[in-house]
């Protein structure tokens, strides 16, 4: 007989999710801190090991058959998984970072962010990548507020589809390109497991939406097409029309009163401002 786990969590359960969410997103705020010319994206895992660490908890990448480091660094035409390297960073860097923690009781955060790096002698490149930065980010939390009201998943993809589509990018008059191949998934006892969470809008209207539900949204976008290969390092995914990709992520839970997002300090209250939703701490 096999047992299946639902995708729903109890009230309990919801409860320990809030501090693996919490030390990663002091992880990432740590490495956000580093990210300049001259760092190395080593340096930038080595910081959120050292965070997650000291906060008891350890790094759920590691836990990844065959991934060795904290996190994930990509930079440039590399969108996700990157693998950490000793190449210095440089000026007008794009640069995602993804990262998690678990906690000794056995539940997982994972969140993701992007920064560029600012060029003075590139002004017009650091713009490009900041705009699609600030769109790929509005895009989650486009996706996080309509899970407030949504019935099911499926809407969630639709809104960060619409989000994309109404804010084309100025360098290209073109919407980003969306990751297909590449989707939000649930979290919990694992960093990931499901329901997937598409990107995008699908035929599929998706798991049911209700209390108990924890999720990472999480899209990944660049300024060409979308399209992608996969490295020889098995994986690197990087852009196949060489445009620079962005990559955001928070966890979030779906509870009696409402949303909130693990990863973010304020549960996502100034992400989801613009959008007229207001997160509630989970009881």
């Amino acid at each position: 007989m096999i047992f299946r786990r639902s995708i729903y969590k109890t009230p309990a359960q919801l409860r320990g999710m809030i501090e693996p969410g919490l030390i990663t997103a002091d992880a990432l705020a740590a490495v956000r801190a580093l990210i300049r010319p001259g760092v190395t994206t080593l340096e930038l895992d080595a910081e959120a090991s050292r965070v997650i660490t000291e906060r008891g908890a350890r790094s759920n990448f590691k836990l990844v058959r065959g991934y060795r480091h904290t996190v994930c660094a990509s930079v440039n035409e590399a969108v996700v998984h990157g693998i950490p390297s000793d190449v210095p960073l440089r000026p007008g860097d794009i640069v995602s970072v993804d990262c998690g923690a678990e906690t000794p009781e056995g539940w997982n955060g994972d969140s993701a962010i992007t920064v560029v790096i600012p060029d003075p002698e590139r002004p017009e490149v650091v713009a490009e990548r900041e705009e699609l930065s600030r769109v790929t980010e509005g895009s989650m939390w486009a996706g996080i507020a309509a899970l407030a009201t949504a019935q099911r998943l499926g809407e969630v993809g639709a809104a960060i589809e619409d989000f994309i589509e109404a804010n084309p990018l100025s360098s290209t008059g073109k919407p980003a390109g969306i990751l297909r191949e590449y989707v939000g998934h649930g979290i919990g006892r694992k960093m990931h497991e499901p329901p997937s969470i598409f990107n995008y809008r699908t035929p599929d209207p998706g798991a049911e939406v209700k209390p108990g539900l924890t999720v990472c949204i999480e899209p990944m976008m660049t300024t060409g097409s979308g399209e992608t290969f996969v490295e020889d390092d098995e994986w690197t995914v990087t852009a196949a029309d060489g445009t620079v990709g962005s990559h955001w992520e928070h966890s979030v839970a779906v509870h009696d009163g409402g949303i909130w997002v693990l990863t973010a300090p304020d549960g996502g209250a100034a992400g989801l401002a613009p959008f007229g939703v207001t997160p509630t701490p989970i009881p």
